[in-house]
Formats: C-alpha cells, structure tokens, sequence
C-alpha cells in the first residue's frame, strides 16, 4: 500500500461485466471490510463482486465518477459535446427540451 495521499474522487471505478455492480473506491466494500478510498488495484487478491461473486478479473475500468463518458480518443469531436460530464449532458438536453417548450407556450401570446 502506498504511503502518499490520494484524492478517493480521482480513482477509477471498475464495473463487473458479469453482473453490472460498479465499485467505488469512494465507498468501499462494506461487507467484505474494505475501507472508502481503496483503489481497485489495491484490494486483495481474494476478493470477489459482493453481487455475483466474480473475481477481480471480470471487472473493467469505467473512469472516476463524473468524469466524460466515451473513449479518451474521442472526446475530441463532436463541437466540445463530448467532453462534457453525464450531469452536464443532462443539463443541456433537459434545458433545451425545456426552452422550446416555453417558446411553444409563447406562440398563444401572439394575436
């Protein structure tokens, strides 16, 4: 285990390919006494997915939590879009949705 600090949001999180349960380096693994801020390369050897009982080897890297979804290599295209956080994406697709439809209600204002 390393010495030096590091910020637990920064982790990557891993995502079983069996099951779907992510882990979270900021929450741990309560039932198999995992203390938050563990990365995933630092957990035993022996440990399993708490849902399905996979090994470690069944896992995936899925980034840190809010981070751009997509593959690094492409977070380039797409005029800046895809460099946004899934919130951000949200944000924009809901606030768009709910800009039109204000200037939809407007039209009845119009004689």
């Amino acid at each position: 285990m390393s010495t030096e600090a590091v910020d637990p949001q920064s982790l990557d999180r891993h995502e079983c390919r069996a099951c779907g349960y992510v882990y979270e380096p900021v929450k741990g693994d309560d039932k198999r006494q995992i203390p938050p801020g563990t990365a995933f390369e630092e957990l035993p050897a022996d440990w399993r997915c708490p849902v399905c009982g996979a090994k470690v080897t069944q896992f995936t890297s899925v980034g840190p939590a809010g981070a751009a979804s997509g593959f690094r290599e492409n977070l380039s295209y797409g005029l800046g879009v895809n460099q946004l956080t899934p919130g951000q994406k949200n944000l924009l697709i809901f606030g768009g949705l709910g800009l039109g439809f204000l200037l939809f209600l407007s039209l009845y204002g119009l004689q």
